[in-house]
Parts: C-alpha cells; sequence; structure tokens
C-alpha cells in the first residue's frame, strides 16, 4: 500500500510509470523529500483520491471501486480528462513519430511495412474519436446528473429523465480500443519481417505495452467507478421522478 507518509520521489523509484500519473494531477518535479501528504496539500490536491489513483495504477491486484466511488464525479471526471490529454498530446505524438522511424529504418521498402503506418493511424483516428465522444458528450452528461441529483431540484431532475440517455448506453460503446492496440503489437511482433533496427523496433512495442497498460487502467475506472455511480444517481432521479 502506497500511503500519504511516503516520499514522492520514492513512489516514483517504487514505479517509474507513475510519473505520468503525477502530472495528471499538475504536479510537477522537484519536491525533494516532502512526503505524498505534503505535495498534495502544497498543490490542492486532493490526497485520498490520489492515493486511490496511484495505487490502483501500480497494483492490479487493488482496486478499490466502492472506495473511489465515493469521490465526486467532478473529480473523477477532471482526472480521466487530463489523462485523455496525456494520450493526446504526449503518447500518441511520440509512438507516432517512432513508428514513422521504425518503418524507415526497419523495413526499408518492404512492401508491407506500410501496412503498420496506415493501422496506426486508422487507430489514432478511432481513439480520437473514442475521446471527443466521452469528453464532449458522456463527461457533461455525467457531470448534469451528478448537478440534478445533489440539488434535489425536480426541475433539473425532470431535464435528466427527459433526456431519453442512459450512461449504460455508453458502456456498450466502449468499443474495441484496447482490442485494436493489442493487433497493432501484434503486426510487429508476428507478422512483419525481422527487423533491421531491433533496438527501435523493441523501443516502439515497449511504447506500446506501456499505453496499453495506462489505458487499461483508465478503462478500469470508467467502467467500474464512473459509469456505476452515475448508474445509482440515475436510478434515484428516474424513481423519484415516476412518483
Amino acid at each position: 500500500m502506497i500511503t500519504a507518509d511516503k516520499k514522492m520521489a520514492d513512489l516514483i523509484h517504487l514505479n517509474y510509470l507513475l510519473v505520468s500519473v503525477i502530472t495528471r494531477f499538475d504536479i510537477r518535479l522537484g519536491f525533494g523529500d516532502k512526503t505524498i501528504a505534503e505535495v498534495c496539500k502544497e498543490n490542492s490536491v486532493n490526497t485520498e483520491f490520489f492515493l486511490e489513483i496511484v495505487n490502483s495504477f501500480h497494483d492490479k491486484e487493488y482496486f478499490p471501486g466502492k472506495h473511489l466511488q465515493g469521490f465526486s464525479i467532478k473529480l473523477i471526471i477532471d482526472y480521466l480528462s487530463k489523462t485523455h490529454q496525456y494520450y493526446l498530446t504526449e503518447k500518441i505524438p511520440e509512438i507516432e513519430q517512432l513508428i514513422d522511424q521504425m518503418v524507415n529504418k526497419c523495413y526499408g521498402h518492404h512492401k508491407h511495412a506500410h501496412l503498420l503506418r496506415s493501422f496506426f493511424k486508422e487507430y489514432k483516428e478511432e481513439l480520437i474519436s473514442h475521446i471527443s465522444r466521452e469528453d464532449e458528450t458522456v463527461f457533461p452528461y455525467a457531470s448534469e446528473v451528478e448537478n440534478a441529483y445533489l440539488s434535489k431540484k425536480e426541475s433539473k431532475q425532470k431535464q435528466i429523465s427527459q433526456k431519453g440517455y442512459h450512461i449504460d448506453e455508453y458502456r456498450s460503446e466502449h468499443n474495441n480500443i484496447e482490442e485494436k492496440l493489442f493487433d497493432l503489437k501484434n503486426i510487429i511482433i508476428k507478422y512483419l519481417p525481422s527487423p533491421e533496427n531491433q533496438a527501435l523496433c523493441s523501443k516502439v512495442l515497449s511504447a506500446l505495452f506501456i499505453l496499453e497498460q495506462d489505458m487499461n487502467d483508465h478503462s478500469r475506472i470508467e467502467d467500474n467507478v464512473l459509469i456505476p455511480k452515475v448508474i445509482l444517481m440515475e436510478k434515484a432521479i428516474h424513481t423519484t421522478n415516476a412518483i
């Protein structure tokens, strides 16, 4: 268990992949020997929420879905939205650049090498569309449900009931993004010829595996925390308005 009295620097030594998670809380490097609690306080970050996220990310067996559901939807969505920005502005451009290098340096003019670039382009477009759907429709709807639920105002709750949309519809839309990433790795591992630059190829695969792991954790929070929490609020609203 990662606890509040642990030094923030030791957290990164424990798992260097947590650097990207920490930055999503707008926490910058250079925190000296300060504890997690001290750094979170300085950066106006909810320490308890931060600990639940980093513990969930670090230990795959640790996932306190019920506890995370105790935090506000606003707090959860803020973290999820920053994760989206991390994918779009950092990870995807980084991997795209690496794949371009790999196609040019590892496979030369091999007739099938361009398929890797095309496949990644399709994956990128699908991911952008998926993220846009969440940022522009799903997250605002979830926030609206929470506001209506907490306000206890009949007018706001009726607006939710009359929308004819349920968060569970989004669960079914939560499509094959992870599967497509798995397929992309398999193209490199199984179907392309042996690369001329093995080190560069390994670097691309490493970046893809890290992204896949991160996205799986991201999806767990959406599927096991955000969606169930909104469903409970929807049910309470619809029950109230059915009376």
